[in-house]
C-alpha cells in the first residue's frame, strides 16, 4: 500500500503537485507501511516508523523492516531520513544501498531498539549511511582547519 491508499482523509487528492498536501508536505502516517527499493529495483522492505527528534521538531529516521517472513525474524533499521528519497511515480521510497550492504547495516530487533538520541549510535548511523559527518568528525575538523590557519 503506498502513501495515496492510505491517505483517509484525502489530504492528496484533488491538489496540483505544487498545491497542498503532496510531496513536498505529507502525513506521516500516510508513509508508514510504504514500500523501499534501491536503484537496482531491489525490494529492500517498508517502513515501520518514523521517528521524530522532539526538541527540534525534525524526522530524524525511518525505520526500515527487512527480511523475515511474517514479522519473524525480521530486522529493523533506523535510516536517516536524508539518506531516503520518495519516488512519486512509483509511490515508494529510494534508499541509494546494494542490498549486501544492508544486510551489514547496524540494526536491531523489535524487542531491543537502540538508545537513539545516544550521540556515538548517531553517529554509528549517520556515518554508515554517509548522510553526514558524525559530529565529534566534524568538531575536529573545525578544529583542525583554524589550528592550520
Amino acid at each position: 500500500m503506498n502513501f495515496e491508499e492510505r491517505d483517509t482523509y484525502g489530504m492528496y487528492k484533488g491538489h496540483e503537485e505544487d498545491e497542498g498536501p503532496g510531496p513536498r508536505l505529507m502525513g506521516a502516517d500516510t508513509l508508514i507501511g510504504n514500500d523501499v527499493y534501491n536503484e537496482n529495483e531491489e525490494d529492500l522492505g517498508d517502513i515501520k516508523e518514523i521517528m521524530l527528534d522532539m526538541t527540534t521538531g525534525q524526522v530524524s529516521y525511518a525505520v526500515l523492516s527487512y527480511g523475515g517472513f511474517l514479522g519473524m525474524g525480521e530486522r529493523l533499521f533506523a535510516v536517516p531520513w536524508d539518506a531516503l528519497k520518495l519516488d512519486t511515480v512509483n509511490k515508494r521510497f529510494v534508499l541509494n544501498i546494494d542490498k549486501e550492504r544492508l544486510e551489514t547495516a547496524p540494526g536491531f530487533d523489535k524487542d531491543h531498539w537502540p538508545d537513539m538520541a545516544d550521540q556515538s549510535w548517531r553517529d554509528q548511523i549517520e556515518s554508515f549511511y554517509k548522510t553526514r559527518p558524525p559530529m565529534g568528525q566534524q568538531g575536529r575538523q573545525t578544529h583542525e582547519t583554524h589550528q592550520n590557519m
